[in-house]
């Protein structure tokens, strides 16, 4: 069978970030795409990706712009098929000394996607989300959180027209930029690990597996959902040993805004989740319809209702040796 993005005109937003870059890699190399659009406000991200890093398949197109400019994202989107929205503002400390860049940028972003996919008649169009979007205690948990419910409800501003929003949420990207991964891997250099607390627990994975598990439920979404990989868990602690073993470890303390614990889906998300094998999918709150293709709740079973999926309870944990594997294989890319 033919993949979805055989033949189709795809748009990255955030195209130049971690997560895009290994996005675009895949596209081109699995996928007989006919264009692929990197949408980004930096150009010397873009003119390094151009000549330093080998993304010179005639297929590309770099297109200077920012997600808040809904005229520019509407030139954009001229012909696409698939709309990936990537970009955002997520350091934490950042976000709360500059929150109103953040909602700007996060959510004002958002709602310029959605107008200007529904207005270019995108067909689909997957937002990528976080855990700290998940009983947020920060601003940029809220901001994603926001996000997430515009583009599961912009379904509703969308029909009866062909464009169909859903959203990814997973956990931390082992070595995107802000991952603690990279700065264990400095740090050992010096003999001492800064942890802020030893207790703390994290969701888990790389780059490639968070891109993958994106492309997959692009190809089975039917339009409004959130989709939740299964994934690994690993406590901050262990991590650290593991990256750098024999360093000494020193506790700096919570961040502001940081928990102790992630958590994927809250118990009162549990009331109107999907489980299956790999993956949690929640519909949404206020179907705007339910299309025919919409088919988890034969796919899977219900979620146990009250229960969580949470960093600290996950039934699943990388070893050190899955870790060293994931590190060496790109993760920190």
């Amino acid at each position: 069978m033919g993949s979805l993005f055989d033949g189709a005109a795809v748009l990255v937003t955030g195209g130049t970030g971690s997560f895009g870059k290994t996005m675009v890699r895949t596209l081109l190399s699995r996928f007989k795409v006919s264009r692929l659009v990197i949408y980004s406000r930096d150009e010397l991200k873009q003119e390094e990706m151009r000549t330093r890093e080998g993304f010179s398949d005639p297929r590309l197109r770099f297109f200077l712009g920012d997600v808040r400019d809904e005229s520019r994202l509407f030139r954009a989107m001229a012909g696409i098929d698939v709309c990936i929205h990537a970009a955002a503002l997520k350091q934490v400390p950042a976000l709360e000394y500059n929150p109103i860049e953040a909602v700007k940028t996060n959510i004002g972003g958002a709602e310029c996607v959605i107008n200007a996919c529904i207005d270019r008649g995108v067909k689909r169009v997957m937002a990528i989300s976080t855990d700290k979007a998940v009983n947020p205690i920060n601003l940029y948990g809220a901001t994603k959180l926001v996000m997430e419910k515009l583009f599961t409800q912009g379904n509703i501003y969308a029909d009866p027209k062909a464009t169909r929003f859903s959203c990814t949420r997973y956990g931390n990207v082992i070595g995107s930029r802000g991952s603690v991964i990279p700065l264990f891997l400095q740090q050992r250099e010096t003999g001492t690990i800064t942890v802020t607390d030893e207790r703390m627990t994290r969701f888990w994975l790389t780059l490639q597996q968070g891109v993958d598990f994106v492309v997959r439920c692009l190809e089975q979404m039917a339009g409004g959902e959130v989709f939740v990989p299964k994934i690994a868990s690993m406590s901050i602690k262990d991590v650290a040993a593991t990256i750098a073993p024999g360093s000494k470890l020193k506790s700096i303390g919570i961040r502001p805004g940081e928990k102790m614990h992630e958590v994927l889906v809250s118990r009162a998300e549990s009331l109107h989740a999907w489980e299956l094998e790999d993956m949690f999918v929640l519909e949404p709150t206020i179907f705007f319809r339910k299309p025919p293709e919409w088919a988890w709740d034969k796919r899977g079973k219900r979620m146990e209702s009250g229960s969580k999926y949470s960093s600290d309870g996950n039934p699943r944990w990388l070893t050190p040796e899955e870790l060293r594997r994931l590190v060496d294989q790109g993760g920190h890319g």
